[in-house]
């Protein structure tokens, strides 16, 4: 369990600090993310990026698991 948790860690991690580049890849504004800009308010939901991320995070830890 504790492994897990530290290699969750780490991904979140490598995530922050890759960020700048994986924004440049569209990552953030996918077709269902819903951004609302007013005058001083931005409202931003990744619902679509979260869904990918959570896909991909699921097959990965299902194949170390594995």
């Amino acid at each position: 369990m504790s492994r897990t948790l530290i290699v969750i860690g780490l991904l979140i991690v490598a995530a922050g600090i890759l960020w700048p580049w994986l924004t440049r890849l569209g990552l953030g504004r996918l077709p269902g993310d819903i951004v609302i800009e007013r005058e001083n308010f931005t409202f931003y939901a990744p619902i679509a990026t979260g869904l990918l991320v959570s896909i991909i995070l699921s097959a990965i830890l299902w194949l170390i698991n594995r």
